[in-house]
């Protein structure tokens, strides 16, 4: 059996995230105060007290759902990964279980990452929208129209399996785009409640200023192969993992494509580590042939 360990993104927080892992195990304690050092705020706290409110707020999600997907990947015993991914934010903790980044250096990172995305949301307002039964290619076919014809930026974000796909950018351009696919025969095109424009060109800002920190941070080899988001396909050479993750902030989530890599190359157990099961239902979507689970 060829295992691939996947690792969730943001969107999958809840209040009481972790705690569980925090009352049983003393090396989950320690990367917990570990986390609550570097960051110079207490994240367990909110991650075990805090309301849903106080878990979306960007700066808090991104650091406590890489910290728990870490956790949750270390506490699987006897099971090695042969390939990695993960989904947007995810692809971070896919960098420390392959070995490529460390635990701190990944979660610097990841504050500055998520501090950096707040700042290019509140430069302009924009979102995103998912849109359900509607092929690939006639989403980017819409999206390609309302930017050439008005301006505005629309774009395909993440493409999550087939017949689910997330598109981001300004406010009208989402709107009008999401005009366009229900009369296109979308069952839905529905604006989700989200702050900014991840994975669009609106995002140019946040990353400017994440290139800046990942060119002085050190990458090592990975252990395995790590399928990265923006080129769906196996990755190991650290100055190429470097500038996917670059362009990843505005390139788009090719969660399906990277799946379907990974099979391909011989992936058929699948296990997603980290809160919740979303990307083992994605998985299940994308090819049934496979098996998947996750430890949360």
């Amino acid at each position: 059996m060829k295992h691939a360990f996947v690792f969730p993104g943001q969107g999958s927080q809840f209040p009481g995230m972790g705690k569980f892992h925090f009352e049983d195990s003393a090396f989950a304690r320690k990367l917990f105060e570990q986390a609550n050092d570097l960051l110079g705020f207490r994240l367990s706290d909110i991650m075990f007290q805090g309301s849903d409110e106080d878990l979306k707020r960007t700066n808090v999600t991104q650091p406590a759902v890489f910290l728990h997907s870490v956790i949750a990947f270390k506490s699987v015993e006897g099971v090695m990964p042969m390939m990695v991914a993960g989904h947007s934010l995810g692809e971070f903790s896919a960098l420390v279980a392959s070995g490529t980044l460390s635990f701190e250096d990944a979660l610097q990172l990841v504050s500055i990452r998520a501090q950096a995305m707040q700042k290019a949301c509140d430069l302009q307002p924009s979102t995103m929208a998912a849109v359900l039964a509607l092929a690939d290619e006639k989403v980017e076919e819409i999206c390609a129209a309302v930017t050439s014809e008005t301006g505005e930026v629309v774009v395909p974000a993440n493409y999550n399996c087939p017949g689910q796909l997330v598109i981001s950018g300004s406010i009208k351009g989402v709107e009008l785009a999401c005009e366009r696919m229900k009369a296109a025969g979308a069952k839905r095109a529905l604006v989700l409640p989200v702050g900014g424009a991840f994975h669009s060109p609106l995002m140019l800002p946040a990353k400017q200023e994440l290139a800046k920190a990942i060119d002085r941070t050190r990458f090592h080899n990975p252990s395995c192969a790590i399928y990265q988001n923006v080129v769906a396909k196996a990755v190991t050479d650290p100055d190429q993992i470097k500038q996917n993750l670059m362009d990843q902030l505005t390139g788009a989530v090719r969660w399906t494509q990277s799946v379907q890599s990974m099979i391909h190359d011989g992936a058929n157990h699948f296990i997603e580590a980290g809160p919740g099961k979303v990307l083992q239902g994605l998985i299940m979507k994308i090819d049934k042939s496979v098996s998947a689970e996750s430890v949360n």
